[in-house]
């Protein structure tokens, strides 16, 4: 992975650079071959100037002869290697330079006879300046200046001409490349060797994290990134690892699911099983069948309960408890759900005594789901409590709050399994009693729902004492 996403890096960056380059070098050249232009059409304008001065006008006037005039137009042409033409006012071509100096590279394909038959669009006469080979006269690009000699028009004195090599400016483009490119390829290099020390630091902790999320993959929870940076890789190490130690505690999850399913329903089924296959085979006589039929009848209720607990809490975790809020008087949940245990606690002597501290204890909330609660608690209670014990429910107010208490005087829950209780299919029946016929669910889906409200619910328990559930709700005027 390092070397596919550094070369993309590195073949990105070294595109973007050369095309950067060859921008700026176009637009540079460009904007330097236009000044330079103007630079040598202002240079040969005033060598065109100074020949109609200096020597086309006194020639006009009579004051040159023929000879003299080729003569300074020759010299000229030496001294400022340009080639300079004299036209008559009907473009009809008088004089031309010709090199004295034999280095002059300067050359002529032909003279035109008249430079106005070139052109027929009237673009020679007046002052005119034009980039190329003159109308194929030259076999190099030229630069061409035209001047009327008496600065006016071509009529009358008619019209000088010069023409300077334009190689010069057609150099620039070269020159500046040539002069970029050394600089350029010196920051390229530069850049790369920064790059990739910038690569090595950005891919390390990409490799790491690689690295951890196949270990996750794998199921190897424990794997760590080691990256420990306070920056944006340092941030979501720490999330991975916090999803790895999240995944971790649903695997264990999963398997204690699967072993406390297995043996919660291993238990009823080989109950059944055995008491089943004994009345077939006469284990058992039919007088006494009717006793382990109760029993059978005892087990597949649990499983029930078991399979009924298994279902709500997964519809809970998968769809989220839906409720349905009202207000009530929680009053009511308590007097009935004590009267639908009267006929147990009468059985076991245990009292339930019921207080309540509040004139109004008006809440609302979903009452069927707190009347769950509710009943799910004071069976708890029963279960764990000894013969000719009492249970306590009271309602207190706190500000906004109503809160609700059951409380127990069994043999309470030690303190290392105090934190488990809330744990699905936990059962701390060796702390609590010998009743094995809880579903390890009854809290978890009880704490699910108080905090489906909103609200929280907390136990306090000492072991020899008893043990006390409070859940508070949204208290109301009634």
């Amino acid at each position: 992975m390092y070397r596919r996403f550094f070369d993309r890096i590195a073949i990105g960056y070294i595109v973007a650079i050369g095309v950067i380059f060859i921008i700026v070098i176009l637009y540079a050249s460009n904007a330097a071959r236009q000044s330079q232009i103007e630079v040598k059409t202002d240079a040969i304008t005033r060598i065109a100037t100074y020949t109609s001065q200096k020597y086309l006008i006194p020639y006009h006037n009579g004051e040159l002869t023929d000879d003299e005039l080729l003569e300074a137009l020759n010299n000229l042409d030496d001294n400022f290697n340009v080639r300079i033409w004299y036209a008559d006012e009907r473009g009809n071509l008088v004089f031309a330079s010709l090199p004295q100096n034999t280095n002059q590279s300067i050359v002529y394909y032909y003279l035109p006879d008249n430079i106005f038959d070139n052109d027929s669009s009237g673009a020679l006469t007046g002052i005119f300046a034009m980039t190329g080979d003159f109308y194929n006269v030259f076999p190099e690009q030229m630069l061409s200046v035209g001047l009327p000699v008496d600065g006016k028009s071509s009529s009358g004195a008619g019209t000088v001409l010069v023409h300077a090599p334009f190689s010069e400016v057609l150099n620039i483009t070269q020159t500046m490349f040539l002069n970029f490119l050394v600089p350029v390829l010196v920051i390229i290099v530069l850049s790369m060797i920064g790059l990739l020390f910038l690569a090595r630091r950005i891919l390390k902790p990409v490799n790491q994290l690689n690295y951890a999320a196949k270990e996750y993959a794998a199921g190897n929870f424990e794997a760590r990134t080691d990256i420990t940076s306070n920056d944006e890789f340092g941030e979501l190490a720490s999330n991975l690892e916090f999803m790895a130690s999240e995944l971790s505690k649903l695997d264990e999850y999963r398997k204690s699911f699967v072993a406390n399913i297995s043996h919660d329903f291993r238990s009823p089924l080989t109950s059944i099983k055995g008491y089943i296959e004994a009345m077939l085979d006469g284990t058992i006589p039919k007088d006494n069948q009717e006793r382990y039929l109760n029993i059978v009848l005892s087990e597949t209720q649990r499983l029930t309960k078991l399979t009924s607990s298994m279902l709500e809490m997964n519809e809970n975790d998968t769809k989220g408890l839906k409720l349905n809020l009202i207000n009530f008087n929680i009053m009511e949940i308590i007097d009935s759900t004590s009267d639908i245990f009267e006929g147990t606690c009468k059985e076991r002597y245990i009292v339930i005594r019921k207080v309540c501290n509040v004139d109004n204890p008006m809440v609302r909330a979903d009452k069927t789901r707190i009347q769950q609660v509710i009943y799910n608690l004071v069976d708890n209670a029963i279960k764990f409590s000894p013969h000719g014990s009492t249970i306590t429910l009271s309602v207190n107010a706190l500000e906004d709050k109503i809160l609700v208490s059951v409380r127990d005087t069994g043999q309470g829950i030690a303190k290392e399994q105090q934190n488990k209780v809330w744990d699905r299919f936990y059962k701390g029946d060796e702390s609590r009693g010998k009743d094995k016929k809880g579903s390890g669910l009854g809290l978890a889906i009880i704490r699910e729902i108080i905090r489906a409200h909103g609200e929280d619910i907390t136990m306090n328990s000492t072991p020899g004492k008893g043990t006390e559930f409070i859940f508070t709700l949204k208290r109301i005027d009634g």
